[in-house]
Parts: structure tokens; C-alpha cells; sequence
């Protein structure tokens, strides 16, 4: 294999030697195409070569063939301030449901925290054993205020209809059972059998 020459910065030097050059009985093919593709650069075999000042080039000798490399081209990027648009749709409605979920959850809070404390104050009262029927009357506004709580969280959709009628369900039955363990009602079947037995 020849010698290989190649000028890395400028061919300026070359300019004087090398006006113009022509390759007697070589004519341009495309069988140096896989040798151009493995250098990784555009590359031409051509027959004359006349160079030029403004333009770098790479040139190389090998076994009568002579190859032009021009230089890679330099990429330039540019900024620009890009132009104000409306929101993204899933954005927002990312930012909806964010403030959906943070309200249905003050509401859900809301009623749990009624409900607990009408469950507190009938088991304190269902442990009392000198309790009086007047103090069934501050639980039942607990109770009513844990109505309303739960009413509202299904009006906004926060709970499930059935869900809200099954917690107040609940504090009624917890309610009667209070009653009926101090004695203060007395459910139907319990009352028709009394009747019965005292006929």
C-alpha cells in the first residue's frame, strides 16, 4: 500500500504545488463509495481537483487514487424565546382534580369526625350507670350534626347515597342500643310479648 498523506488543518500550503491535478486513466467510480462511507465523511474520486482559498480540504494519496475530504459541517444552535401558549389540557385538568380530591376529602373528614364523636359520647353514656333520659338530648344533636355532614358530603358527591345511609343507619342503631340498655325504649317485639305474657 502507498504512503497516505493528509493535511488536518489547511491545504493553503498545498495551493502553490498543486493548481490543478489531473489523474490520467482513472475516471470517477463508485467502487471508492465504501471506502468514503468507512472514513465517515463525504468523500469524491474525481480525475482534476482545483482547489480553492476559502475552503479546507483533507487530501490523501493511496495507490494512484486521489480522495477530496471536505470538512464536516459545523452545527450552529440557535435560542429563541419560544412563543406563550395556553395550558396544556391534562395539565389542567390534572389541577382540577388535584382541587376536586382536596375538597371531597375535607368533606369525608368533616363527616368521619362527627360521627366519631357521636360514637364517644354513647359509649361514655352506655357506661354511666346513674344516666338520666334528658342526656340522650345532647347526643341527638351530635347526632344531628353528624347528619348534616354526612348529607352534604353526598350532595357534592364526595360519599356514595348509599354509603351516607349507611353511616347514619349506624348512629341510629348504636342510639337505640343505648336506649334499650338503660331501659329508656322498648322495641316492638319486646313490648307485644310483654302484652302477650300478661294476658
Amino acid at each position: 500500500m502507498a504512503t497516505i498523506v493528509q493535511c488536518l488543518s489547511s491545504c493553503a500550503t498545498l495551493e502553490s504545488q498543486f493548481k490543478v491535478l489531473s489523474l490520467k486513466g482513472i475516471s470517477c467510480s463508485s467502487s471508492s463509495s465504501s471506502f468514503s462511507n468507512r472514513r465517515g465523511a463525504s468523500a469524491t474520486l474525481c480525475s482534476s481537483l482545483s482547489f480553492s482559498q476559502s475552503v479546507s480540504q483533507c487530501v490523501a494519496f493511496s495507490s494512484g487514487n486521489l480522495w477530496v475530504q471536505k470538512p464536516t459541517r459545523q452545527l450552529i444552535v440557535c435560542e429563541a424565546a419560544a412563543p406563550t401558549k395556553k395550558a396544556d389540557s391534562a395539565a389542567k385538568r390534572a389541577r382540577q382534580a388535584e382541587k376536586r380530591r382536596v375538597y371531597n376529602k375535607s368533606k369525608k373528614s368533616e363527616a368521619r369526625t362527627r360521627m366519631k364523636k357521636v360514637l364517644e359520647a354513647l359509649e361514655g353514656l352506655k357506661k354511666k350507670t346513674d344516666a338520666q333520659p334528658d342526656e340522650i338530648v345532647t347526643v341527638e344533636k351530635l347526632i344531628g350534626e353528624a347528619y348534616s355532614a354526612i348529607d352534604k358530603a353526598v350532595k357534592v358527591k364526595a360519599l356514595h347515597k348509599n354509603t351516607g345511609a349507611r353511616r347514619k343507619s349506624r348512629l341510629a342503631r348504636r342510639k337505640k342500643a343505648v336506649e334499650i340498655h338503660h331501659g329508656w325504649y322498648v322495641p316492638d317485639a319486646v313490648a307485644s310479648e310483654a302484652v302477650t305474657m300478661a294476658a
